[in-house]
């Protein structure tokens, strides 16, 4: 039996995951031992819908488990509270943001490497089959090269866990997942004379690469996905919604519990973290009005 802590489970995704375990006998080796939440609400609707124990602080069971699923809404509050937990070299889940702020992405990862922690999580958008199958043309030059593309998803930007950073990794994930990991810069536009994003509200980010550039659009609250591909003698895509509890949620849970039982990450710790610095140059670029050359580090 795995026993697993979760933390941030003010999210929605933390009762959905919970939801799945119970459904699916797949999981039934899995045990959450304990739920933390700043929102004492929220922790306790999941006690009363699932018996788990309330847990006092975040770090109350570092070194007591197997595994640690953290889903909290404000990306400041992921390595915070996955910090106590690094050190024992569990496996981890962090759901999007990965982090907010640039020094605790690299914080995370140098103790990640130090302790041999595997991470995974971010935006299940990376698991939408249609996401798959148009990073799959540009991998393998499917009618030719790529001459660039166009992806949509949702922005919330009016919200106390991060404002921007909350909902953008959706999209930029998206983008890294089939184009690549690292843009060369980005060059961010809100639509409209009014700076602060309103519902209903645009953004346009343009992501340049060294031989293609990807046109992203943010639109605020409006739930409709697309991506794309403008190939030699193709353009091609696809429209789509994700639903709510849908296979991309349980993809990304299943891969977490893949790695928790000893299966390797998808990806490396330095792909895990390019959206944190893509978002914070996204920031910039619309702070400055100026196109941002995104920073890269070796982890």
């Amino acid at each position: 039996m795995k026993k697993i802590a979760m933390l941030g489970v003010e999210n929605s995704h933390a009762g959905l995951f919970l939801e799945f375990m119970r459904a699916n006998s797949k999981f039934n080796d899995i045990e959450v031992v304990g739920v933390f939440s700043e929102d004492e609400a929220a922790t306790k609707r999941l006690h009363d819908a699932y018996g788990i124990p309330v847990m006092k602080t975040y770090d109350e069971l570092a070194g007591k488990v197997d595994g640690v699923i953290n889903t909290a809404r404000h990306g400041d509050n992921h390595y915070k509270y996955l910090k106590p937990y690094l050190e024992y070299g569990i496996p981890v889940f962090v759901d999007k943001p990965i982090t907010c702020k640039c020094e605790d992405a690299l914080a995370l990862v140098a103790d990640a490497k130090k302790y041999n922690v595997k991470l995974t999580g971010g935006s299940c958008l990376r698991h939408v089959g249609f996401v798959q199958d148009v990073k799959n043309d540009v991998k393998e030059g499917v009618d030719g090269k790529t001459h660039g593309g166009l992806v949509r998803a949702p922005l919330s930007s009016n919200n106390p866990w991060g404002g921007l950073f909350f909902y953008i990794q959706h999209l930029i994930e998206t983008v890294l997942e089939v184009f690549g990991r690292y843009p060369k810069s980005v060059r961010a536009y809100k639509v409209g004379e009014d700076k602060n994003f309103k519902e209903g509200d645009d953004l346009t980010v343009v992501f340049r690469y060294d031989n293609y550039d990807i046109i992203a659009l943010g639109g605020e609250s409006v739930f409709t996905y697309h991506v794309s591909r403008c190939s030699d003698t193709n353009v091609k895509g696809y429209s789509f919604n994700v639903k709510y509890g849908g296979p991309a949620f349980l993809a990304e849970l299943n891969e977490y519990y893949d790695i928790l039982h000893g299966a390797d990450v998808p990806m490396g710790y330095k792909d895990f973290i390019a959206p944190v610095f893509v978002m914070n140059a996204i920031k910039e670029s619309l702070d400055t009005d100026q196109e941002v050359a995104v920073k890269q580090y070796e982890v």
